[in-house]
């Protein structure tokens, strides 16, 4: 079964030494697009970026070696991979005696068999100058002097846009995105940027919408999915682009990013919260 609640989350987990890929564990998108309208062909394209920082294996003489890890996956795979599985299969190269470039490889085929569509492996030393601190770029909503009482579920109906004005092409940013796993109910925390062109986006009501996802139980990649049905639904906005740096847990994060633009390729900019 690929449903979450049989996958390894919330359970106690024997820690493999040794290479599994049958410990990945994939979770079908359709239903959860399914519930927000989202149908072939998806209204968005993009891709979901994942940095992970407990990755080992020994090299030919046995001495073990690090790196940083990114994977991307397409927005388009029909599957995502549980985290936890990933970091269980991740863990099985701790005793494996294998060179980078087969590690590498390994990685590609296997992830890619699990999303079922081509997975980007990316492996860098500890040291590699690829992740300095920054932030998302955008005006920040977080400061509204706002009242705020609505903490779940997620409610579309505090998003307008003022379509008698200009349109504007801007980014807006907030730190205040939580929302908490389906399966074990640990939160997820995460910074989100919105960048469109389009009517001005009421940003009180930008705030209040994410601030109803405090509560709310999903993935991270079907969080920021809703958000961006919604925002096209509610603001119909004429570009949009919706990025997701989520803070990391068990040394993974995870950074959904779905946009209108079938070009755009977001960067891997490392926050301060990461």
């Amino acid at each position: 079964m690929s449903t979450p609640e049989h996958s390894p989350l919330g359970k106690t987990t024997l820690y493999a030494d040794r290479y599994d890929p049958s410990l990945l564990f994939p979770i079908p998108r359709a239903q959860k697009r399914l519930e927000i309208g989202v149908v072939e062909p998806l209204p968005f394209s993009g891709v979901d970026i994942w940095n992970a920082y407990e990755l080992s294996w020994l090299d030919a003489r046995g001495k073990p070696q690090v790196a940083l890890a990114e994977f991307r996956v397409p927005a388009a795979s029909p599957d995502i991979i549980e985290s936890k599985s990933l970091k269980l299969y991740l863990n099985g190269f701790s005793q494996e005696r294998i060179e980078a470039a087969a590690l590498h490889d390994t990685l590609v085929r296997d992830l890619s068999a699990a999303a079922g569509a081509p997975v980007e492996v990316a492996l860098r030393a500890p040291s590699a100058q690829g992740h300095a601190i920054t932030d998302l770029p955008g005006t920040l909503l977080d400061d509204q002097p706002l009242e705020i009482d609505d903490y779940g579920p997620p409610n579309a109906g505090y998003l307008s846009a003022d379509h008698n004005a200009a349109p504007v092409e801007e980014a807006l940013l907030s730190h205040l995105l939580r929302s908490n796993c389906p399966v074990t109910g640990q939160p997820d925390w995460g910074s989100v940027q919105i960048a469109y062109r389009g009517a001005p986006i009421d940003q009180a009501g930008l705030l209040r919408y994410l601030v109803s996802f405090r509560t709310h139980n999903e993935f991270h990649e079907q969080c920021v999915e809703r958000i961006f049905v919604d925002l096209m639904a509610r603001c119909a906005p004429e570009r949009l682009t919706v990025y997701a740096r989520y803070t990391r847990r068990g040394g993974l994060d995870i950074n959904p990013f779905r946009s209108t633009d079938p070009a755009a390729m977001p960067d891997n900019p490392r926050t301060a919260r990461q």
